[in-house]
């Protein structure tokens, strides 16, 4: 599940209207060490699950866990083309957990069904830039809307491939990818992404290529392509307008779709029990109001044509629709979803880094292998406060709770879920 915000909607491309070339990057390398950087983000998270009418499996998980997530970036080498590296490093450490309590996607579980004690991964990638290019290839996360690593729990996914980000054009983001293999956030090695585990199937090979375009300082667009062998194709596009209505109001307007076919041997695991051919268009339309505190958000969603709206064997984060919310994506054959939402900035009230939301999403008209109209519905509060100076700034602590129901139980095994996250996360900057 992806929350959707609009700073990631709005993506990294700084918009304006000229559209000379930008001043090479490269010129300005200082070094291989000079410009290094090194981080630890370490994030301590407790996830607690009541499946309240699950009559078939488990009902109910709670476990807790810490995670560090530590990033080495190397600067270019100069000359021509730099070169450089990038290193990461993964460690999931179990702080609580029980047979009967786990299950909530934090740890990887042993042959007995318990959750392991701690767990690591990593990797690395050689990088090189010409100009304002940069090729990277080996061990790398990805942001792209066809192709988006997640980090909903203790860890994030670790893709392996080779992407390729240009930015020769100012306002332009043309990028590219290639990967053949994934490392599940709960998992250790390579392949452990898998849409038909019985099978032991994973990526085959995944490539896409797209691009961001800023018209104006308020408006871009975007538009990508996607391909997994054996499983599907995808397009997607994106439309984002933001307007400034005065010194403490704004409007904005964010527009997704998705089109999506099934490809080869069309595998792809849904959520009914027969697995169907995809070939479906998944599209939202949002729109938020901000005036001082205040920000009001209305989404419309709507899946049309054969099929859930599929993804996964992509990414965890490769669902960039407005309804895609804590707990559920609102994407079933057929389904159409409409969300309220309000934000509040304690800023404005003299609490820099206190901010609340509250989300109600609501969606009808889901073709499901026991019914054609399920139905189901979704609210998500959250409080957050980030520390602001001291020698704990940037700790940031965060309280998430959901509440799930559904017409007719065939989603996630249970027609009744209430879900509560924990989270504290320190990010720390070593170089």
């Amino acid at each position: 599940m992806r929350v959707m915000k609009w700073s990631m909607i709005a993506l990294a491309v700084s918009a304006g209207t000229s559209q000379f070339a930008m001043a090479s990057a490269q010129d300005d390398a200082k070094g291989f060490v000079e410009d290094s950087t090194f981080s630890i983000n370490t994030r301590l998270l407790n996830f607690r699950r009541d499946n309240r009418n699950n009559e078939t499996g488990q009902s109910y998980s709670n476990e807790t866990g810490l995670g560090f997530n530590g990033l080495y970036q190397s600067g270019f080498t100069q000359g021509t083309v730099g070169v450089g590296v990038d290193v990461i490093g993964l460690l999931g450490v179990k702080l609580d957990s029980g047979k009967g309590r786990n299950g909530t996607g934090l740890f990887p579980e042993g042959s007995d069904g318990r959750s392991q004690d701690q767990y690591s991964k990593g990797g690395g990638a050689i990088k090189f830039r010409l100009s304002n290019t940069v090729l990277k290839v080996g061990d790398q996360y990805t942001t792209a809307p066809v192709f988006a690593s997640d980090d909903s729990r203790l860890l994030p996914e670790l893709p392996q491939g080779i992407s390729l980000v240009s930015n020769e054009i100012k306002d332009l983001k043309l990028e590219a990818g290639h990967f053949t293999s994934s490392v599940a956030q709960a998992q250790t090695f390579k392949d452990s992404i898998l849409d038909f585990p019985e099978t032991s199937r994973g990526i085959k090979q995944a490539n896409f290529v797209g691009g961001t375009y800023g018209w104006t300082p308020e408006f871009t667009t975007s538009l990508y392509y996607s391909k997994v062998e054996d499983y599907w194709r995808k397009y997607y596009a994106n439309v984002n307008w933001t307007h400034a209505l005065g010194a403490d109001q704004s409007v904005a307007v964010d527009f997704n779709i998705y089109d999506t076919k099934s490809e080869g041997a069309g595998l792809q695991r849904a959520y009914k029990d027969d697995v169907t051919k995809i070939d479906n268009r998944a599209f939202s339309l949002q729109g938020a109001y901000t005036i001082g505190a205040h920000t009001f958000t209305l989404a419309a969603q709507k899946v049309t044509g054969d099929g859930d709206y599929a993804y996964g064997i992509d990414g965890g984060g490769t669902v960039f629709l407005a309804n895609s919310v804590a707990r559920s994506d609102f994407n079933a054959e057929g389904e159409k979803s409409f969300k309220a939402r309000y934000d509040l900035d304690m800023a404005t009230f003299g609490v820099p880094g206190l901010s609340f939301l509250a989300a109600y999403v609501t969606g009808s008209g889901a073709n499901m292998a026991t019914t054609s109209n399920g139905k189901e519905w979704e609210r998500d509060l959250e409080a957050k406060y980030v520390i602001q100076s001291g020698p704990a700034k940037d700790l940031s602590l965060r309280i998430r709770q959901a509440t799930y129901r559904s017409s007719d139980g065939v989603y996630y095994g249970s027609s009744s879920i209430d879900e509560l996250r924990l989270i504290a996360q320190y990010p720390l900057n070593i170089l």
